[in-house]
């Protein structure tokens, strides 16, 4: 298997122009999903003793199994976060596996984690955090929360007196799933304020004030968000900072998604306060434009996170040794084994340069604008609410449930957009409505006048 053949060479010159073409298309379809045993018909056993050969599986691949996958840089692909990586970032992240670098300890990996700290070092730069702040890449927001979460409760506990009492979180129903499935597996318990619209310093007052003695010694953390998933909505970062530096509470601000908005002029104001984050996590495979799975989590003191998370082992002595000196990514976050997912960033914007990223984020901005002056001017439609970031909610008079479900099905089994329905909170219910999330500066103004005629 590891040895160098003349098949070996032919293979690599396949994926070398399945690459190229991949790369350079600019008209993919959006491809649809089949079920288990569609797929299996089509393909048969793959994995077996002697093998199927390279050929036949790189084939299957390109004919049927390629074919049931959703491209996230599809311009009609507006339903949930997506992704438009930049080609700069593809071809780098297909080096990044080539060069197959373990990205956990400088004394294995310097060249690429010093390429991963340029790029950490300008988003750093976009928070604001002072002099000292520092991250690291993780393998999304999920990790990126969870590594957060666990280095404040670790801090926490360093006081004998919460030893061996379970944690308290603080966030709102608007905060992104990744909250509550890290909390669940740091074993904390979590209080939601029941608002998906901006959490503010007074309504984490009122939530506090109203908490038990027992809730409020529980409680180490609040978690707010820069930019919800569902609407796009920025929490009122600094009026919730001055409550958490009041109860002496770790401030997390989760901008897995907006977090890329920090480059934008237009939006910048909004984040006010995110400088006063102890964590902050940004998933540049969002809106930084980098290939899945890319995620980051910074803090403005590095040095509790390498206490919370520094692995220990008579394997690992040498890379804490004076001779192997350098930064560490795998100390301030839960993962030992790592690739360097921070390289293809690097590399787009060593390419690229960061004033083309600002235009690729404003584009992301004004496409929202958009597509929220459309929907006022069509009768069959209306905004749930104004367009905030670039995330769009928005109705189709009279319709049910049901009839998004069918709509969004039907228009991506026909290849031509996919678009899901969400929920929003009105009053005392939770309704229906269609979303869009604009992330790739290639959708056009006619993409989403097509999407919105497709509901008539």
């Amino acid at each position: 298997m590891h040895k160098i053949d003349i098949d070996l060479v032919e293979m690599t010159l396949d994926v070398m122009k399945y690459t190229i073409d991949r790369i350079s298309a600019t008209n993919s379809k959006i491809g649809k999903p089949k079920k288990e045993s569609e797929l299996k018909a089509l393909v048969g056993e793959t994995v077996t003793k002697k093998g199927i050969g390279g050929e036949q599986a790189f084939k299957l691949w390109k004919k049927h199994l390629m074919k049931a996958n959703v491209p996230a840089d599809h311009p009609r692909h507006l339903a949930f976060v997506p992704a438009s990586p930049t080609r700069a970032a593809v071809m780098f992240d297909l080096v990044t596996s080539a060069s197959s670098i373990h990205g956990a300890y400088w004394m294995e990996g310097a060249g690429g984690i010093f390429c991963e700290n340029e790029a950490m070092r300008w988003m750093v730069s976009l928070t604001g955090l002072p002099e000292g702040a520092f991250g690291v890449f993780t393998s999304g927001g999920t990790a990126a929360n969870l590594s957060a979460i666990v280095t404040a409760r670790e801090y926490w506990r360093k006081d004998d007196t919460y030893k061996r009492e379970k944690g308290l979180i603080i966030t709102s129903i608007g905060a992104h799933s990744s909250i509550k499935a890290m909390a669940k597996v740091a074993d904390v318990d979590i209080l939601l304020v029941d608002s998906e619209e901006k959490l503010t310093g007074n309504d984490l007052r009122k939530t506090i004030d109203a908490l038990n003695f027992h809730q409020r010694k529980r409680l180490f953390a609040v978690v707010a968000t820069g930019g919800t998933t569902n609407a796009g909505i920025i929490d009122d970062l600094e009026g919730v900072a001055k409550v958490c530096e009041t109860e002496n509470l770790w401030f997390h601000v989760d901008a897995a998604y907006g977090g890329g908005a920090l480059i934008a002029d237009s939006v910048r104001h909004l984040f006010k306060g995110i400088e006063l984050a102890d964590s902050i996590t940004i998933d540049p495979h969002k809106w930084m434009f980098s290939p899945y799975d890319c995620g980051a989590v910074i803090y403005k003191n590095p040095e509790l996170a390498k206490a919370a998370h520094s692995q220990q082992g008579s394997y690992l002595d040498i890379f804490k040794d004076e001779g192997a000196h350098g930064f560490n990514p795998t100390d301030y976050q839960i993962q030992l084994t790592r690739r360097v997912r921070g390289l293809p960033l690097w590399f787009s914007l060593a390419t690229h340069g960061t004033d083309r990223y600002k235009e690729a984020v404003e584009r992301g901005l004004e496409l929202a604008q958009i597509a929220g002056k459309m929907i006022e001017e069509m009768p069959h439609v209306e905004l749930v609410r104004d367009p905030s970031l670039s995330c769009v909610l928005y109705r189709r008079i009279d319709w049910k449930p049901e009839d998004y479900t069918h709509w969004t099905y039907e228009n991506h089994k026909s290849g031509f957009a996919l678009v899901t329905p969400t929920k929003w909170k009105n009053g005392d219910t939770f309704e229906t409505v269609s979303r869009f999330c604009f992330i790739n500066p290639d959708t056009t103004e006619e993409d989403i006048k097509l999407i919105l005629e497709s509901m008539k």
